[in-house]
């Protein structure tokens, strides 16, 4: 089943360009079975074909939460605060929500380039960073199958 979500001014335009079809403004986002999988509360290990995708800081200075799991579990380089580092992908969150969301967009874009990749996201921007869940999940309405929310995203999809 797809659920139509109608495009609010929270909607950056950015990431509804394409995105949006002919529904006068409505939003799809894909509920089907094959989408019903959602990230894990905690995430322990990660099977072959899946990335670890985290909240960090612009230095990559992975000292605590989902950036420490990403440093001691999953690879993430000391540094590194941004894109793909070891079998994980950095998204800033700590310098503002205009980067973050920059930074979304790309994150998007690289999963739609490796479709065969599952991308596990954890809450970003909602622990340390301090973004509400409302304003972060619906950047991600136009995530592509090969992207996997946490259950506190999609809640908010559904409470719109």
């Amino acid at each position: 089943m797809i659920a139509r979500l109608a495009v609010t001014d929270a909607c950056h335009p950015t990431l509804l360009a394409g995105a949006a079809d002919d529904t006068g403004g409505m939003f799809a986002f894909d509920d089907s079975p094959q989408r019903a999988r959602r990230t894990p509360a905690v995430v322990t290990e990660l099977a072959d074909g899946e990335v670890f995708v985290f909240g960090s800081n612009a230095s990559g200075h992975h000292g605590a939460g989902a950036a420490r799991a990403a440093f001691e579990n999953f690879g993430a380089e000391w540094g590194v605060g941004v894109g793909p580092t070891g079998r994980s992908y950095a998204i800033d969150t700590m310098s503002g929500f205009d980067t973050m969301l920059e930074q979304i967009v790309d994150f998007l874009d690289y999963a739609r380039a490796h479709p065969d990749t599952t991308f596990l996201v954890t809450p970003i921007g909602t622990g340390i960073a301090g973004h509400k869940v409302e304003d972060v999940a619906p950047l991600f309405q136009g995530a592509p199958a090969n992207v996997v929310l946490p259950q506190v995203f999609v809640d908010a999809f559904d409470a719109q």
